[in-house]
């Protein structure tokens, strides 16, 4: 008997090995371990030499254009269309919207892994969008087929924006600022509430509650509100920045809990929980201060958390102090050692800093002509305190930049200049983006030079341990330092989405190909043969 049960001991203990392994993702034939490896090939794919990323169409719009995973939305969310493909594929185009259903926010709803949902449409992607009129919707991403539809209330509030609390796990609406009318506050007319925040559970879409944010409870300077990580964040005009501990506040001063749907008979109202005309009951009654988390006076409210061991990234607020950033421990206020970052930047557009969005605990700081990656670690000798060191840092091209002082003319006259370029002046290589792919773990930057009238910019991928680069993306089309822009790199895609004068938007999509040499001169010559086509009403330009 001995025996054998010794005999099953190493079964046995291989057996537990592997379940462990298992719960915490190290199975072999785990598809998260075959999704990591894929990943792993794309990523040597995408930096390889003969790898190009070419424009493989274009369109314009009126209106905004946004992008989500692989779907690009324009005419205000009433169109959406594929960017897989390598011409443009309209997955939907609904009829335009009339102004009263307007949408103002959305956010991308995916299924979550692991977990039993209630309706089939739930494990499929969705679109949270928020219309003008205080709808919240829940649409199908790929079809446009109204799925749920909320009342949140009626004109006593503008609800306008929509964020995650957890990201794809609670969701926050957060209504516009309550202001009365000029009329109303000269006769003396007080509003004490200034936003209200509804705060739902998704997927299955649930109620969670709303509250208002009121100065008699908050103080007369509230100038914003936000719910971030179960924190509530209140920001003041002087600078102010106060964080309050969310959930708490939602157990202590919830008056009722209500589910959607569900008949209700509140403060005299009788209705259904998020039909028209009732919407959602404000059963989060905060009647008394709650307990400070913590507060900090910064510049312009700027504030941000993160690291490990936690810490902070503030500027004191002080105008003379604009581009000097102070990282402090979250636990003492400590200043870590060499945390004080200036750039010293003579530029028209601030630095700008933030942790790494990677989760190492890292912090990026971006500059003109230089991108500083930092890490905190302990000091030595002393385990209490940490400091500020220099992980790696990226260099803007600039070898062929001259800015003498005196310059000598053909003629040989000589000429001496009364100024200095600034460190973002368009002649020299600037960085304007600077972006985190995290599937395939590579740091992106768009750094732009202007030459003449054009401007150009190419997209960089580099290792994000090291900082080396990895490859260089040329993008074709010019850009404009004086308009707004955003770049988007989505594994095999790059989206350039520029706005211009007078609401004039373009978008651009580039595409990975293999190009051989034959391909390459195939790809150049194609470059002056552009067709365009129309479908669905919209024109689009495409090689």
């Amino acid at each position: 008997r001995r025996r054998r049960a010794a005999s099953r001991e190493p079964g046995a203990h291989n057996v537990c090995r592997l379940l462990s392994r298992r719960a915490h993702g190290f199975y072999a034939r785990d598809a998260g371990v075959a999704h990591r490896k894929n990943l792993g090939l794309l990523r040597k794919i995408v930096c390889q030499e003969s790898t190009k990323f070419k424009n493989v169409w274009t369109t314009h719009s009126a209106s905004p254009i946004a992008y989500e995973r692989g779907r690009i939305y324009l005419d205000n969310y009433q169109c959406c269309i594929s960017s897989i493909a390598r011409e443009p594929r309209i997955l939907y185009q609904k009829p335009k919207c009339s102004k009263s259903e307007k949408i103002e926010d959305a956010l991308l709803l995916e299924c979550p892994v692991g977990e039993m949902l209630p309706s089939p449409s739930d494990y499929k992607s969705s679109l949270i969008v928020l219309t003008v009129q205080n709808w919240l919707l829940r649409l199908s991403a790929d079809s446009g087929e109204m799925l749920e539809k909320i009342y949140l209330a009626g004109s006593c509030c503008k609800f306008r924006y929509l964020s995650w609390d957890t990201p794809q796990e609670v969701m926050v609406v957060k209504s516009a600022q309550n202001k009365l009318p000029a009329a109303a506050r000269q006769a003396g007319i007080q509003q004490s509430v200034l936003f209200y925040l509804a705060v739902f559970q998704v997927l299955p879409l649930s109620f969670i509650g709303m509250l208002e944010i009121n100065k008699k409870i908050f103080g007369n300077s509230v100038t914003d509100v936000a719910v971030s990580n179960g924190i509530l964040i209140v920001m003041y005009s002087m600078g102010l920045v106060r964080l309050y501990n969310f959930q708490a506040i939602c157990e202590q001063f919830m008056e009722q809990p209500f589910d959607l749907g569900h008949e209700f008979n509140w403060n005299g109202q009788v209705g259904v929980v998020g039909k028209y005309p009732f919407g959602l009951p404000c059963n989060i009654k905060i009647t008394d201060t709650p307990p400070l988390l913590f507060e900090a006076s910064t510049l312009e409210n700027a504030f941000q958390i993160g690291g490990y061991p936690w810490h902070y990234i503030i500027t004191p607020n002080k105008k003379k102090h604009k581009g000097v950033f102070h990282i402090c421990s979250l636990k003492d206020n400590a200043l870590a050692k060499n945390g004080i970052q200036d750039m010293k930047c003579c530029s028209l557009e601030p630095d700008w800093i933030y942790f790494h969005p990677d989760m190492s605990g890292r912090i990026i700081h971006v500059g003109p002509n230089l991108i500083k990656v930092l890490k905190l670690k302990e000091v030595k000798n002393n385990t209490d305190q940490m400091e500020i060191a220099e992980d790696f840092t990226i260099v803007a091209n600039r070898e062929n930049c001259v800015n003498n002082a005196v310059t000598v003319t053909a003629s040989g006259r000589v000429v001496k200049k009364r100024f200095n370029l600034l460190d973002d002046d368009p002649e020299q290589e600037t960085f304007k983006i600077v972006d985190y792919e995290d599937e395939l773990d590579l740091l992106s930057t768009v750094a732009v030079t202007e030459i003449g009238a054009d401007g150009k910019a190419h997209l960089d991928f580099h290792c994000n341990d090291h900082g080396i680069l990895l490859k260089s993306i040329p993008l074709l089309e010019s850009w404009d330092v004086t308009y707004s822009h955003e770049v988007y790199f989505d594994k095999d895609l790059v989206l350039h989405i520029e706005q211009k004068p007078n609401r004039r938007f373009s978008c651009y999509v580039y595409q990975m190909v293999c190009d051989t040499a034959q391909d390459d001169e195939c790809s150049s010559h194609e470059k002056t043969e552009r067709v365009f086509c129309k479908k669905g009403g919209r024109i689009f330009e495409y090689i």
